[in-house]
């Protein structure tokens, strides 16, 4: 079959979903989601899906809003593509070049209204592909919530919603378009809850929940510096009181140890548990640590790689409009004042360097050979920001999504009707994890993510069991 029939394929069909595609980007742009409280977004997401044939199954693996969408007949290769779609608290924004807007509540800064309806669509096209051929295969779309804490494929993970797919494929806005086939980091999370005496301020109190907070703090940036200083410690204090004449019962520090190894990551944060430990005792009160995922950063694929980067020149570069442009510029200035406008316009593979970012799919990307790409926005508008959220809103965010979907179902396509890079990308799994102790991940956190994720979010969950 030729090669350039699959392009026209793609391209032919993608005009005829574009309309559904950019409603999705709206309505889950205007409809934000915490994790694990995605439960609009993920039906938004199954009824397109099913629209277009797909078998869905619904609470996927026991997870209330992960979902697995199939199609496809035979014994072909079976694709898995990923879906994410949920928000960011407190980084709501209008669609404008200014901050703005109810910023109390979910916003898009990481452009995941995106991902869901840019990765479903490729997983549609691949399907319409294998249809109109007769060509047997699987696709499937991997419906997968709470990525912002790095949670919700790592649960998929330890219940079997990976099991039987040969290749991984996914994408995501970041400052590059490119085919990615190199590191990101590595986290471990968790929280940790004093509880002391509540009083007035004027008392002295031995038991003083926020003091220990901030004490352990403190303690824990100080042995940083000795364990693994290139390892990188974040953390916020979720519960510390309401105002300083109340002394606070409770106190929350919630936080994360990122680095490329994961071995180093679990050694710093070892050190952290320790030190609440220590803090706890030290101040006479009692503590609880509440983990909640850890992951590997992502494993590289040449061969996923290099098809990505192949298919990713079929397609070209996002089309941006002149209004497009325009608004970027007005954004940009906005958001970083004094640096003008850099938008990534040409094409890379990228295989040197790590990634800033943790992604839960790299812990399944080193059991599964999984492959990337990355549509840019401009790199004066921050991610995990309130301009993220304003550009995830508005058109000139469409061009770098529609060249992912395009790619996406190029490679699928592909990868069923030749499935020798199919076996060279388990071959080459394989190869690179030789010496490595692949152990079963940790993860916190899952009857409260699955029974009442609310909790998890207004920092009044309580659950100390590890799976």
């Amino acid at each position: 079959m030729e090669q350039n029939s699959h392009l026209s394929f793609v391209l032919a069909e993608f005009n005829k979903l574009e309309p559904q595609i950019v409603a999705l980007f709206e309505q889950q742009w205007n409809d934000p989601e915490l994790s694990a409280m995605e439960y609009r977004s993920a039906e938004r997401l199954m009824a397109f899906l099913a629209q277009h044939g797909f078998k869905i199954e619904k609470a996927a693996c026991g997870i209330p809003t992960a979902f697995i969408a199939t199609s496809g007949i035979g014994q072909g290769p079976t694709i898995a593509i990923l879906a994410e779609y949920d928000a960011l608290p407190n980084l709501a924004n209008v669609a404008l070049p200014k901050s703005g807007g109810n910023t109390s509540i979910a916003g898009h800064a990481c452009g995941h209204n995106h991902i869901g309806p840019t990765n479903a669509a490729a997983a549609i096209l691949t399907s319409k592909f294998l249809t109109a051929h007769g060509i047997s295969g699987q696709v499937k779309v991997i419906g997968c919530p709470a990525e912002e804490i790095l949670w919700g494929k790592i649960a998929l993970l330890k219940n079997g919603a990976f099991e039987g797919a040969d290749v991984i494929l996914t994408s995501h806005g970041d400052y590059q378009n490119a085919a990615l086939s190199r590191p990101c980091q590595s986290v471990v999370s968790g929280e940790f809850v004093f509880l002391g005496t509540a009083g007035h301020g004027g008392f002295v109190a031995a038991t003083n929940a926020l003091e220990a907070a901030e004490q352990f703090v403190a303690s824990v940036e100080k042995k940083r510096l000795d364990i693994c200083p290139e390892v990188k410690l974040r953390h916020v204090m979720r519960k510390g009181g309401v105002m300083p004449g109340i002394t606070p019962d409770e106190a929350r520090v919630w936080y994360t140890a990122r680095h490329v190894e994961i071995e180093q990551a679990q050694i710093s944060y070892a050190a952290i548990v320790e030190t609440a430990q220590e803090i706890a005792k030290q101040f006479a009160i009692d503590y609880r640590h509440q983990f909640i995922t850890e992951t590997r950063g992502y494993l590289p694929n040449d061969v996923l790689g290099k098809l990505l980067y192949r298919t990713l020149n079929e397609v070209g570069p996002p089309q941006w409009s002149d209004d497009d442009i325009a608004f970027m510029n007005d954004l940009s200035a906005a958001a970083t004042p004094t640096q003008a406008m850099k938008l990534p316009r040409h094409l890379e593979f990228l295989t040197s360097g790590e990634d800033y970012y943790g992604q839960d799919d790299g812990e399944v990307s080193w059991r599964i050979p999984l492959g990337r790409v990355n549509w840019a926005y401009p790199t004066q508008v921050p991610i995990h920001h309130w301009a993220w959220t304003a550009l995830s809103g508005h058109k000139s965010s469409h061009a770098g999504p529609f060249m992912a979907t395009k790619a996406i179902a190029l490679a699928a396509i592909k990868l069923i009707v030749d499935p020798s890079s199919v076996e060279a990308a388990s071959a080459e799994l394989k190869s690179r994890v030789q010496g490595h102790t692949i152990k079963e991940p940790r993860l916190g956190a899952y009857e409260t993510l699955c029974q009442n994720p609310q909790n998890f979010w207004d920092a009044s969950w309580s659950e100390t069991a590890v799976r």
